[in-house]
């Protein structure tokens, strides 16, 4: 079963735009599928295939005269080779459309893409379900970081199906575990680590401390949207903190990290300097810390750190779906005023603040009404993302949404 995504509209005007597509994300988050699917009447290879594989790395010109446009060439890093090729080609034909390529992020890749074919591709990037996506709630008129913000503001009901957030947080979005309920959860993630490690990790990192970066990833996943301190990693794995930051560079550039910067300016405070880093999926982590049960996840030390990983997720993989310009903030002064997340627009800045609590009250939005007063911006408003069914207004300039609209 196909579910439609995000990022559809924004792939429609890529590849009437440029010759070249890439789609790029994490492993099984579902590129292959969202391009046979959406791409109808385009060829497909798999470079997974060794025969089809060692053609493409032996005869290029041969494989592509094999495999014509308009043509889906999947999994893409195995052949980095290629794209010098394609390029040569392009120069003789510029149509658009004419090769869509999908690989796993990772930045060898991504430096060759950037290098070969410098403003004869369009970058794509494709993450795990979004809760919009797994609800089939999709507003695709909303493809501008202000026009979804102000619709969040003047949400009126909950989508007609609503995933429960144990459940949200639990499974995460990898289509595979969303969409087949046979499939085990822990045997799936434990299957989809190791072969992440096989594949695009095992090249980059010395055999001896393989072990080491399981326990890192396994740490990180313990603390994430907490302030990153390599220092503090780097003590407790044993390794050097340049270590930590080329294990950090690989997740991120494989899709399953991203980081939130500090706001940069102070309003007269001094501000927290480290930026929190966020995994893409809480299906993942809730693998790597553990849980077993939505009531773990609902009630265990960490539900706090997941709800907000799992919200600050969703504003990531939609305006990264929709290639939106918008730019993702956290804000934390040394006198401890904290605001979860700031979503800074062409012509605003919004400040959200994420509760995982039913109730929502006045005295619990502190922090938005004084970063509202210091910020100085005048006529916005703070969000704030939780649990709770009221929907509205509750205090000056601040109005509740609940998860299910993100």
């Amino acid at each position: 079963m196909y579910i439609k995504r995000l990022i559809e509209k924004i792939l429609n005007e890529a590849i009437h735009s440029f010759p070249v597509v890439f789609i790029g994300g994490p492993r099984r988050s579902g590129k292959t599928t969202l391009s046979r699917s959406f791409l109808k009447g385009y060829n497909y290879v798999l470079l997974d295939e060794i025969d089809v594989r060692s053609l493409a790395i032996e005869d290029p010109r041969g494989f592509l005269e094999k495999y014509p446009p308009p043509v889906i060439i999947d999994e893409i890093q195995n052949a980095p080779a290629l794209l010098s090729y394609i390029k040569a080609r392009i120069e003789n034909n510029k149509k658009p459309g004419q090769w869509v390529l999908t690989g796993s992020q990772q930045w060898a890749l991504m430096r060759g893409i950037s290098e070969t074919l410098a403003g004869r591709i369009a970058i794509l990037h494709l993450f795990p379900f979004s809760l919009e996506e797994m609800q089939k709630n999709m507003r695709f008129q909303l493809n501008e970081a202000e026009w979804f913000i102000n619709d969040l503001f003047h949400a009126k009901k909950l989508p007609d199906k609503v995933i429960p957030f144990g459940k949200w947080i639990l499974e995460g979005g990898y289509p595979e575990v969303v969409l087949n309920r046979r499939v085990s959860r822990k045997l799936w993630f434990s299957s989809y680590l190791q072969t992440y490690v096989d594949r695009d990790v095992r090249g980059y990192i010395k055999q001896s401390n393989l072990h080491d970066f399981e326990r890192f990833v396994k740490l990180l996943a313990a603390r994430t949207a907490q302030e990153l301190n390599c220092s503090t990693l780097s003590r407790d794995i044993g390794v050097s903190v340049p270590t930590i930051k080329s294990w950090l560079t690989i997740l991120e550039a494989s899709g399953l990290i991203f980081f939130l910067m500090p706001y940069y300016k102070n309003f007269g405070k001094r501000i927290i300097k480290a930026p929190k880093c966020y995994f893409v999926d809480t299906g993942i982590v809730s693998y790597l810390v553990g849980l077993v049960n939505e009531q773990h996840a609902l009630e265990g030390p960490m539900s706090g750190s997941l709800f907000e990983t799992a919200c600050v997720s969703q504003f990531y993989k939609r305006f990264s779906a929709f290639a939106d310009p918008c730019s993702l903030y956290y804000y934390r002064s040394t006198d401890g005023l904290e605001v979860d997340l700031l979503i800074e627009t062409g012509k605003n800045i919004y400040p959200v603040e994420i509760k995982l609590s039913s109730t929502i009250d006045y005295g619990r939005v502190s922090s938005l009404i004084k970063w509202l007063e210091i910020s100085r911006f005048k006529d916005i408003r703070g969000l704030v993302i939780s649990t709770s069914k009221e929907l509205g207004v509750i205090g000056k300039n601040v109005v509740n949404c609940h998860y299910s609209l993100i």
